[in-house]
């Protein structure tokens, strides 16, 4: 075999691998729901959302949820951040959920949410049912990870639950400030209100005539799973349409 044939043929095995090693093509981009920064989350709006995953990868996920009392370490980064006091709930009446979920990445990852004691059980059951359903979430991060902002979150696609803040433009507590709310995949599934959309950045997404499998739609498996909690879904007020938001008592 000639010097110039042995090169060309190293030449396409070194070409195949390179081609091996870079993903699939096309790969979105965008935040990894284990970014390891707040800022790596926030640095872009996000990606399209995944096709459903493998068959063979879904056969042998296994759901894992564990419920713990809140941490030292986890209480001290939400003092003065996503807790103070005068908040409507103590700490020792939250409880941090570890839970499995699909990535955007087609995926199994461990996630957390920070709730009310009372909502544990059935969150741990809503999302068992999300995840057999291989419903894709792009991540889940307790908002003390985005310094307790709640436009930081939503802008990140985050999924989390107790944040202790105010109904937007009252003065009344929202329930997440309970424990008693949760918002899913929120750059998918946006507020909208008249012609307003937050997270702004997600504007687009106020067309529900749009297909993504991270949308929330009335009578789908998200919707099925939280109403078999009891739980009621935004999407279903008059206004605003909170397409994000479930919670215990529908507000």
């Amino acid at each position: 075999m000639s010097v110039n044939r042995r090169a060309v043929r190293a030449l396409v095995v070194v070409s195949i691998l390179v081609a091996a090693c870079g993903g699939q093509p096309g790969a979105a981009p965008g935040p990894r729901p284990d970014a390891a920064s707040p800022a790596a989350a926030v640095s872009r709006a996000p990606a399209r959302a995944p096709r459903a995953p493998a068959p063979a990868a879904a056969r042998l996920a296994v759901y894992r949820a564990k419920t713990s009392a809140i941490p030292a370490w986890s209480r001290r980064r939400m003092i003065g951040v996503s807790w103070h006091p005068g908040c409507p709930v103590g700490l020792g009446r939250l409880r941090l959920l570890t839970l499995s979920y699909w990535g955007f990445d087609h995926a199994v990852h461990r996630g957390q949410l920070i709730v009310n004691e009372s909502a544990a059980r059935a969150l741990i059951h809503a999302f068992a049912l999300l995840f057999a359903a291989r419903y894709p979430i792009r991540q889940m991060r307790p908002v003390d990870v985005f310094g307790g902002s709640d436009e930081r979150s939503m802008a990140a696609d985050n999924t989390s639950a107790f944040n202790c803040r105010r109904v937007r433009g009252t003065t009344a507590w929202s329930e997440h400030a309970y424990g008693l709310a949760v918002d899913i995949n929120p750059f998918e599934n946006p507020e909208v209100l008249g012609g307003a959309v937050d997270p702004p950045a997600a504007t687009a997404w106020a067309d529900r005539s749009r297909h993504s499998p991270a949308m929330i739609r009335h009578g789908d498996r998200v919707w099925r799973a939280f109403i078999s909690v009891a739980w009621h879904w935004g999407g279903d007020w008059a206004s605003p349409k909170d397409y994000q938001h479930f919670s215990a008592n529908g507000r």
